[in-house]
């Protein structure tokens, strides 16, 4: 079995807070990149463990989340700003199994979600496809289930874990916090942080090899509706073609192929 793992911050024990946390102008920023890193490694661990052969990781925050000279020697590391085209990315994904998220928060809105946010937690008020609200889980848990690789593993806090086992029956999730508010969490060590981590990854390959959770689709057509904070943010995405304006704040985005729409 080959693994995709897709990371992101926010949802990583020890971290809580945007403007002290997860910006790339934050003073525990690099702190921050090497707690996700630690927590990466746990997960490697677990699906080595797991006999597991290959582990991509995905460096998935924004301003980079990986801190390289910690990462584990048997990772291979995908990242860069700005990112392959999509195409290339496609055909590299389709050469693993199954994926795995580290690091995961809440889609925006949710009011215990640590870190709660849906892309850019300083312009987007929402995403809904065909008029469901999502977040960064189901993005890429539809975008693998598009490639045919079901997404098994998760974490991140309470509430990212809720959502993707709403999503996704018979996912295994981790838990390393518990959001308070959206900059406010209580955070288990770093070191049992990476106990769970290491231990759900490791149960979900052996999950998997039982009874395998199938990827994650849902019948098109679709239509993507974003919402910004900010009319200027709107106008710059009512530019691209094939986009719909809707209202001052809103735009929708329509397509046959959720390859091409859950990142729009």
């Amino acid at each position: 079995m080959r693994v995709y793992m897709g990371t992101d911050l926010e949802g990583v024990a020890g971290v809580a807070s945007f403007e002290r946390d997860t910006y790339n102008t934050a003073p525990y920023y690099e702190t921050s990149k090497k707690l996700l890193t630690q927590e990466v490694n746990a997960a490697i661990d677990g699906l080595l463990e797991a006999g597991v052969e290959e582990v991509l990781v995905n460096d998935g925050h924004g301003s980079g989340g990986i801190w390289f000279p910690d990462l584990h020697p048997k990772a291979l590391l995908k990242h860069g700003r700005p990112a392959a085209p999509r195409a290339v990315s496609n055909a590299v994904v389709r050469e693993y199994d199954v994926a795995i998220m580290i690091g995961q928060h809440a889609m925006a809105g949710v009011v215990d979600g640590n870190l709660n946010h849906t892309q850019s937690s300083r312009e987007i008020d929402y995403y809904k496809l065909n008029g469901k609200p999502i977040g960064e889980i189901a993005q890429f848990a539809l975008w693998m289930g598009g490639l045919g690789l079901p997404l098994i593993f998760l974490s991140g806090d309470d509430a990212a874990c809720r959502e993707a086992e709403a999503l996704i029956p018979g996912i295994t999730t981790a838990s390393v916090k518990r959001g308070l508010s959206r900059n406010s969490a209580i955070s288990c060590s770093a070191e049992e942080a990476r106990r769970r981590i290491r231990e759900g990854a490791k149960l979900a390959v052996e999950r998997q090899k039982e009874k395998p959770i199938a990827p994650l689709k849902w019948d098109g057509p679709y239509v993507l509706e974003k919402r910004f904070f900010h009319t200027d943010s709107a106008d710059a995405a009512a530019g691209r073609p094939g986009t719909e304006r809707v209202d001052s704040q809103t735009v929708r985005i329509r397509a046959e192929d959720i390859l091409d729409i859950a990142y729009a």
